[in-house]
Formats: structure tokens, C-alpha cells, sequence
């Protein structure tokens, strides 16, 4: 084993020993104006954690109210609010921005062998835009509330409601600017500052998914944050845009707003799917099977996203023809991300599979992925979704793509690179078990949801028929399950940072530049400038060297 190597491969004896991105100012001021692409990050993870604990406060006062089938917990009103509530954070302040956010924002440079992103301060200023709109979502919400849906259809949301639609529509709009800036500033630094020898396809498929992504943010925020623009100036100043009365078109509204709202669920499951090509490939210790087709399925999923958005409305009294184009453009939107499932299947096939934490989550978001994706051909199939409109069936898809889809990467991912972010291990046993439970809870939750949709019961409604209770029973149970699977790993996370084992650099033995620095990396991110010749995930390579040199091919603790 060379000197470098070595240094390498073992574990510092303090993390204090050597200069790194946490160590290189500790005021608050050295955090709030950072340039730093990885300080960013941690931003935005505290950030992000503060809106996933709103959102899920938000969810558990619906979960605890419908128990029951009559209303004993939250008036009408409030619980309207609270779905309300629930909605806007999760979607808008979670699921969008935590993946790109957070582990997009620390490993794109990294990856591709770049100091930094390509315009550090634009970096700096949408975590900024971020925390303006969400400040100002936060404000609405909790002073009063707004009662719409996260949706914000009119003319309900123009004309009638007397919450605060006002502050909040502005909140997103401002958000919608920190999305749109974090989308070019990746696809400008991916464009521009890869090191010598990383070629498109010696990317990592992270790499090729955050450039998808961004592609959907910059393409399309820009029409949401239009048309929630519009509904404040016809708000504020009465102009006839969306509602009837007016002379609007509240049907022009659901267009604009799917338009960007179905690409956006790509903003969300994208990264996601990103994150376990990633896993798979470690935790396989083979080379993704079939690289090409899984970088060019996430531009795929990024472009026919934009032309799906018309099987929102099947029922809002949109043509039969439109119907029937719009039903088999959503058929193909799942070729490509059935062609990322078989690869990832036909990796794990004959692969030295490793179940570490960060593998049983790879596992769990491709077991619910599938569900949520096939319970969606069955959406946008005409017939179907006529009868399932607006019942639980679409809350329980909805959920089983973003909740088993999004989170199980976004966790998956944050333990996967916990220890190159922070220099430390997690504990294995707990992080297994909160695996475990959120994998239960969530199943719990949501598959009972998929049953009360079929048998018609409305979403939205804080009262219901009471045939109805033991499925809704069943799944507030299995939100309490979810609950303890998230709180879980906030404690040993926490409680890594000062007590967890020291991680060497390279603590999976990956493969990848990012862990051919040392844990955590320094501010420069690299010594060096690094070179690639290799493919990527050259897991083959890299066994028979470590055979070579006497080294364990995976890391277990």
C-alpha cells in the first residue's frame, strides 16, 4: 500500500489534526456568508429538517383527527388549514429543495473534481431566497393559516377565502427563485468545471440526475412562480384572470399550475433515484448495469415530464381526445424509469451485496417506488381515474412516490455520506432499525389509504362514514411507526457529531472523487486537482486491487 493509500484508508486520530470545511471559522458570521458549496449545504440540511419537523407536526394532527369519523380534535376550518399547512411545507420547503439542497449542493463539486460551484455567491443567495420564502410561508401559516389546499386553486383562492393566501402565495414565489438558481448554478458548474479526463459518461449517474433535475427547475419554476403571481394580483387588485365572474379562466389556473406541479414531482423523485444508482452500485460492488440507458432515462423523465400534466384534469371538463393524448403520454413517462428499476435489478443480480443501512434503504425505495409507479399507470389511465379522482387512492400514490420514493433516498443518501460530510460513523444497529420502522410505518401508513380510496372515500374531509375507521385506525398507527423511524436517526446523528467513531476517508471503500478526499473534506476540497481516466463504478478494478493489497472490499461496524 503507497503512502497515500495509507493515509487514505485510515481514520485520523482527531478530526481537529487536519484543516477541513467545519473547522475553518467558527463565528455564526463565518456560517451566514459562507462561499463555501459544502457550508451551504449544512444550511440547508438545518433548514430543511426545521420544515420536515412542521410538515410532520402538520401530519400527525390530520392522522390523530381522522381516527375517528366524526370531528372531535380540529373544527372544520382548522383541519382545512392543517392539510393546508401540511401540504405547502412538504412539497414546497421539503421535497423540493432537500435532495439538490443538501447533498447536491456538498458532492456535485466533489464529484466532479471542482473547488466549488461554478458562482459560489448565486449559491449563497438561493439559500437565502429559500429562507425569505419559507419565512414568509411560515408567518401565513401559523397566523391563521390558509385553507385552500396546497394546490391554491381558484376562484376559491382569489375570491373567497378570507386566510392567508396572500403572504404565502408570495413565500412560494420567492422560493421558486432559490430553485431556479440552484438549477443554473449546477448546470453550469456540471457544464463547466468537471476536472481533466471526466467526460459525460465518466460522470456519476448522481451527477447525470442533479443535471436533470435542474433542467425540470429552471425550465419550469419559472411558470409556477408566474402563475402564483397572477393569483396575487387578482387577489389584490380584482382583475379578471382565473375567476369566472371576472371573465377568468379557473381551468387556465389547473393548466399553469400541472404544468410545472407534475414536472415537479421529477424535481423530487429524480435526485432520488440519483442517490440509489449510487448505493446500488457500492453495496453491489459492480459497475451499474446498463450506465448509458440509466443518464439518458433521467433525461427522459425530465423532458416527457413536461408534457404529462393533462391527467390532473381528466374531470375538469377537458376534451375526451386531450384525454386520451395526455393517458398514453403518461404511459410512456414510465418506460424510463422502469428502465432504471431493471437495471438497478439486474446490478444486484450476481452482485457481493452488502446490506448496510444505506443498502436497505436502496432496497426499500425500489420496492416502493414500483408501487407508487404502477398505482400511477393506473391514474392516468381514463377509466380508472374517474372513479379514484380525488379519493385516497391518489393520496396513497402520491405518498408511495414521494415518501417511499424521495425520503427513502434522501435518508439513504444522508447515511451513505454522513461520514464523509461530518467525519464520523453512525451507530449501525440503531441506523438498521430506524431503517426498519420507517420501511414498516410507511407501508402502514399508506397501503391502507390505497384500500379506503377504492372503496370511495374522499380525501380532504376531516369526517367520514364509519365503515371507514379500521383502515383509518390502521393508519395512524403506521404513521406513529413512520414517526419513531424519523425521530430515530435525528438522535444518533446528533449524537454522532461528538461521540461517533472516527470514519477514514473512505469508509465503504466506493468509488468516486468524492472519497478521495479526506472526511470532511477541506474548503479547497481537493489538495490537488484531481484526474479521471477510469469509468465509473469501476468496482471490478477496484476488488482485484484491494485483493491485491490484502484490503476487506467493503467496510462493515
Amino acid at each position: 500500500m503507497t503512502a497515500t493509500a495509507s493515509a487514505l484508508a485510515a481514520p485520523p486520530s482527531d478530526l481537529a489534526e487536519r484543516p477541513n470545511f467545519l473547522t475553518n471559522g467558527h463565528g455564526l458570521k463565518s456560517w451566514l456568508l459562507t462561499l463555501d458549496h459544502k457550508r451551504v449545504a449544512i444550511l440547508y440540511l438545518i433548514a430543511v429538517s426545521c420544515y420536515f419537523l412542521l410538515g410532520g407536526i402538520f401530519a400527525m394532527l390530520m392522522r390523530i383527527e381522522l381516527m375517528t369519523p366524526v370531528g372531535d380534535l380540529l373544527l372544520p376550518d382548522t383541519y382545512n388549514r392543517v392539510f393546508t399547512g401540511h401540504g405547502v411545507t412538504m412539497v414546497f420547503f421539503f421535497l423540493i429543495p432537500a435532495i439538490p439542497g443538501i447533498l447536491g449542493n456538498f458532492l456535485i463539486p466533489l464529484m466532479i473534481g471542482a473547488k466549488d460551484v461554478a458562482f459560489p455567491r448565486l449559491n449563497l443567495a438561493s439559500w437565502y431566497l429559500y429562507m425569505t420564502g419559507g419565512t414568509l410561508m411560515l408567518i401565513g401559516t401559523l397566523n391563521g393559516g390558509v385553507d385552500t389546499g396546497w394546490t391554491f386553486y381558484p376562484p376559491y383562492s382569489t375570491s373567497y377565502t378570507t386566510t392567508n393566501v396572500l403572504i404565502v402565495g408570495i413565500g412560494v414565489f420567492i422560493n421558486g427563485f432559490s430553485s431556479i438558481l440552484t438549477g443554473l448554478n449546477f448546470m453550469v458548474t456540471i457544464h463547466r468545471m468537471r476536472c481533466p479526463g471526466m467526460t459525460w459518461f465518466r460522470l456519476p449517474l448522481f451527477i447525470w440526475g442533479q443535471y436533470a433535475t435542474s433542467l425540470i427547475m429552471v425550465l419550469g419554476t419559472p411558470v409556477v412562480a408566474i402563475t402564483l403571481l397572477l393569483l396575487v394580483f387578482e387577489r389584490l387588485f380584482h382583475l379578471g384572470i382565473f375567476d369566472p365572474a371576472k371573465g377568468g379562466d379557473p381551468i387556465l389556473f389547473q393548466h399553469l399550475f400541472w404544468f410545472y406541479s407534475h414536472p415537479a414531482v421529477y424535481i423530487m423523485i429524480l435526485p432520488s433515484m440519483a442517490v440509489i444508482s449510487e448505493l446500488i452500485a457500492c453495496f453491489s460492488r459492480k459497475r451499474i448495469f446498463g450506465y448509458h440507458f440509466v443518464a439518458f432515462a433521467s433525461i427522459g423523465i425530465a423532458v416527457l415530464g413536461f408534457v404529462v400534466w393533462g391527467h390532473h384534469l381528466y374531470v375538469s371538463g377537458q376534451s375526451v381526445y386531450a384525454g386520451a393524448v395526455f393517458s398514453l403520454l403518461t404511459m410512456l413517462v414510465a418506460i424510463p424509469s422502469a428502465v432504471k428499476v431493471f437495471n438497478w435489478s439486474m446490478t444486484l443480480y450476481q452482485g457481493s451485496v452488502s446490506l448496510e443501512t444505506p443498502m436497505l434503504y436502496a432496497l426499500g425505495f425500489i420496492g416502493l417506488f414500483t408501487i407508487g409507479g404502477l398505482t400511477g399507470v393506473f391514474l392516468g389511465t381514463l377509466g380508472f381515474d374517474v372513479h379514484v379522482h380525488d379519493t385516497y387512492f391518489v393520496v396513497a400514490h402520491f405518498h408511495y412516490v414521494m415518501v417511499g420514493g424521495t425520503i427513502m433516498g434522501y435518508l439513504g443518501g444522508l447515511h451513505f455520506w454522513w461520514p464523509k460530510i461530518t467525519g464520523r460513523l453512525y451507530p449501525e444497529f440503531w441506523a438498521k432499525l430506524s431503517a426498519l420502522l420507517v420501511f414498516v410505518g410507511f407501508n402502514l401508513t399508506f397501503f391502507p389509504q390505497f384500500l379506503l380510496g377504492y372503496m370511495g372515500m374522499p380525501r380532504r374531509y376531516h369526517a367520514y362514514p364509519e365503515e371507514f375507521q379500521v383502515l383509518n385506525i390502521l393508519s395512524t398507527a403506521g404513521a406513529s411507526v413512520l414517526a419513531l423511524g424519523f425521530v430515530v436517526p435525528t438522535i444518533y446523528f446528533l449524537w454522532s457529531l461528538k461521540s461517533g467513531k472516527l470514519a477514514g476517508n473512505n469508509p465503504w471503500n466506493a468509488r468516486g472523487l468524492e472519497w478521495e478526499t479526506t472526511s470532511p473534506p477541506p474548503t479547497q476540497n481537493f489538495e490537488f486537482t484531481p484526474s479521471v481516466s477510469r469509468e465509473p463504478y469501476d468496482y471490478f478494478e477496484a476488488a482485484e486491487e484491494a485483493a491485491g493489497r490484502g484490503v476487506p472490499p467493503a467496510r462493515s461496524h
